[in-house]
């Protein structure tokens, strides 16, 4: 009975250095396959964008308008990366800068439900740094003529 325990032990031993060179041997080729994977990457060069990267915006008043179509053009042509509000809404913050910065801070403290909401946010953007939108509802009122 003793011999047969010592005979599974050294079987059991045997195989446990087996498996370990193997995993050994298997964690080099993941290793290399790693390496050349990030070789391969860095002469990947991704599609270029028509549309530059959106300045930031620091909340003076008159970059408002242009910040806004800056962002919504970046997001219009790389819409894969912007697919609902949330995604929107983040793109917009990451841009923020001083005042603008210093403005959207308590909202993301409370989370607030604007977070999510692309349109939402945007008109409280627009009513905090002074974006007249009289002119706009007079050429809506023409359009409706």
């Amino acid at each position: 009975m003793v011999d047969e325990l010592v005979l599974l032990l050294h079987a059991l031993l045997m195989r446990h250095r087996a498996l370990s060179i193997e995993n050994s041997q298997l964690m080099e080729q993941l290793r290399l396959l790693v390496c050349e994977r990030a070789s391969l990457l860095r002469q990947v060069r991704p599609p270029s964008c028509p549309v530059p990267f959106p300045e930031t915006f620091n909340g003076e008043s008159s970059r408002l308008p242009e910040f806004i179509v800056q962002t919504a053009s970046y997001m219009l042509v790389n819409e894969n990366r912007f697919c609902n509000d949330a995604m929107k809404v983040a793109f917009l913050i990451s841009l923020l800068s001083g005042e603008a910065e210093e403005w959207v801070v308590p909202y993301i403290e409370m989370d607030s439900p604007i977070l999510g909401d692309y349109r939402a946010f945007l008109d409280e953007m627009k009513q905090c740094f002074g974006w007249d939108d009289d002119e706009d509802d007079d050429d809506d009122e023409e359009d409706d003529y």
